[in-house]
Formats: structure tokens, sequence, C-alpha cells
């Protein structure tokens, strides 16, 4: 099968977890057979035309100084003519379909659908109705949702990443359940798997929480966990590792609690850095009010850090009934605090969710188990086509 991709970013350019999704899914299916091309960002630490790992990547420079910063949806509508131009590089390759991943590169998704003659899949991998908890404030927010509304009308096929967001996708873009298909995150164990010889807490018990710093991500909830906690799990501290605009409130708020000395603000931390605070994690935390899927959880499974993550959206399909990690009420820092308390002081319950957690990664949440999942969507597309 051939299949041309469509996405805002791409590694090494990474935004959020919307890129490792990308990467993962277009490498397992070129693993597969399949013939995956991915057209996105330009970065300078990469040609502009490239291969890796049978993926051919082809990248936009999309610079639009002209158009103000404030202007956003204005500036991603002007930058997907430069994501089709690239089409012109494909020198006769023509593909079965076209795949788009999210709103960003809805523009470029629906012009080459109709161009090259072929049917649009689309993977929607967050909704700003969702980051907004519901609400669609007037102005940029509200347009937004139009155009992730628009995507789910044009495309053949729709991908949510969790029975979650499955409902939520059919809710708010009033999609028929026969459209929409759910095919979770992945991720690369052996990328995530913790060396030998690693000594967790070695310092004293330690929290990690990672992410982009924004209010939907519930860092807050950690920041107030660790003034119950401070008291009660002698030595404990904390690293929120990340970078966003929430982050000078989160700053202010640790001041405020008096817990600035046992909570760092690490960031943003390259891959590296960031696995080796998982390997030595006594316990990972994924607060987020909303979360679409977390893929994030995924890599605290992948690196066995003992995980606790809030029961909210796709979170609560991954580690609801097993054994992988604990659940607390999302925005609940008292039943937070409780969660790690137990992690880090229960005999045998760390290693229980560390030994679950492997087991998941590597076979439910594999890349190579959300390609098998992803092709049966293009087979039905292609079967209609």
């Amino acid at each position: 099968m051939r299949i041309l991709m469509a996405c805002w970013e791409f590694p090494p350019l990474v935004i959020g977890g919307l890129a490792t999704h990308v990467d993962g899914l277009s490498r397992a299916l070129a693993r597969q057979g399949h013939e995956v091309v991915v057209l996105t960002l330009h970065h300078p630490d990469v040609p502009d035309d490239y291969e890796v790992d049978g993926v051919r990547v082809l990248r936009a420079h999309a610079d639009l100084p002209w158009i103000p910063d404030e202007w956003f949806t204005t500036r991603m509508a002007s930058a997907n003519h430069h994501l089709v131009q690239l089409a012109a590089h494909l020198d006769g390759w023509k593909p079965d379909l076209v795949h788009a991943h999210d709103w960003l590169v809805a523009w470029c998704g629906d012009t080459l659908h109709e161009l090259l003659g072929v049917p649009l899949v689309a993977t929607i991998h967050a909704t700003e109705k969702g980051r907004n908890r519901g609400d669609l404030p007037p102005g940029q927010p509200s347009v937004i949702h139009a155009i992730e509304w628009w995507l789910g009308y044009q495309s053949d096929r729709v991908i949510a990443c969790s029975d979650y967001m499955v409902d939520q996708v059919m809710q708010a873009f009033d999609l028929p359940a026969e459209k929409v298909d759910m095919v979770p995150n992945g991720v690369d164990a052996d990328t995530f798997a913790p060396p030998p010889g690693v000594v967790r807490g070695e310092r004293g018990p330690l929290v990690v929480s990672w992410g982009r710093v924004q209010h939907e991500k519930g860092f807050q909830t950690v920041i107030e966990a660790m003034a119950f906690l401070r008291h009660r799990v002698p030595g404990i501290h904390a690293v929120v590792a990340g970078r966003g605009g929430h982050l000078g409130e989160l700053q202010h708020q640790a001041a405020r609690m008096n817990v600035s000395d046992i909570v760092h603000f690490a960031g943003f931390l390259p891959d590296a850095d960031l696995r080796h605070l998982l390997h030595t994690a006594s316990c990972a935390v994924i607060p987020s009010l909303y979360e679409p899927f977390g893929i994030v959880a995924l890599e605290a499974l992948a690196a066995r850090a003992p995980l606790v993550a809030a029961s909210t959206g796709g979170l609560t399909e991954v580690l609801e009934g097993g054994e992988a990690g604990l659940l607390y009420p999302p925005g609940d820092a008292g039943a937070l605090a409780h969660a790690i308390e137990r992690m880090c002081t229960e005999p045998g319950l760390a290693e229980r969710c560390q030994a679950e957690g492997d087991r998941l990664a590597r076979t439910v949440y594999s890349w190579d188990a959300v390609a098998a999942a992803t092709l049966p969507v293009y087979d039905k597309v292609l079967a209609c086509s």
C-alpha cells in the first residue's frame, strides 16, 4: 500500500505526542512492507528530503513573517500551501490514500485528497472543545473547532486514539459511528527500557511529571499534592519537566505553598535526560485534566516507572481494570497524594505495576500492533473508493 501522511510535526521537530505517533506508525508500516511518505515542516538538523527506516520525509519551509503571530489559524492555512507544494517532489509516485493528522494539516489533506483523487483518512488526536473542557469561547477556539468539524466531514474515515475520543469526536462533529475507528497510540518499549543496574529513588523518593506546561495538563495538582506529602513521605521531592505558558503560575504556586525547595522545574529536557529521570523515579505522575490518550503514560510504562495517572480520557482506558498503575480523580490533590504515598511505601505495589506496564508496552501498545490496527481502516476506505 502507498500511504501519504501529512503532519505539522515530525522528529526532530517535536511539540507534543503527535510527532511521536506519526513517527512510530510510519516506521511500523514501512517495516510491514508498505510505502510511506511523510509531508511535514522544515527542521535545521535534517535535510528537506531524506529517508529514515524506509520512510521518505519531505519538509516544507513555511516561515510567514508577514502574518502576525496572533493570527494563528491564518498562519496555519497559509503554511499548508507549502505542505501541498511538496507533492511536486513526489516524482510520479502516487499514493493510494492520504492520511492527515489533526486540524493543523486539514487544508493540505483535503487539497491532496482532491488533487490526487484518492481517499482521505484523518486522525483527530485531540479536540479544541475538549481542551477547553467543553466550552468554545469566541475567537480562535471556535474557529479551530470549525476546522476540525470540516476535516471530519471531508474525510472518508476518521481515527481517534481511545474510546473516550471516539465518543468526543462523534458528538463534537456530528459524525456517524460507522465513520469513526479507534486506533490507540503506541510506544517503542526498547527505546524507553531502563539500563541494567538502575536504582530508583537513590536520593530519596522521587516523583516525576512531564509534558507541555499548560493548565489542562494538571501540574498544579502535583504541586498541591507535594504540600501534603512532604510531611508524610520523608525525603520526597519532585521534578516537573517541560515548557509552556503555565510555567510562571506553577512557580508562584510552589512558592505560595512552601514547596519550592522540593519541587524542581526542569524546563525542556532532551530525550536521554527525560528517560534517565523516568528510570530513577519512585513514581511517575500524569495529572492531566484533559487527555485524549496520553502517550506519556505509555512512555512511563515502557520505562518501567511506577505510574499514577488521573482518571480522565484515554488514561483511564490504559490503566483501568489492570495492575499497570494507580488512578485518582483528576484535580484531586488529596487523592493524588495518597496514591503517590502508596506507590512509594506499599510493599510489592511498584514491582507489580512495573511488570504489567512492561507487558502492555510490548504487546498491546507496540507500534507494530498500532500499524496492524490502522491497516483495516485503510482497507475500508480503499474498498469504497
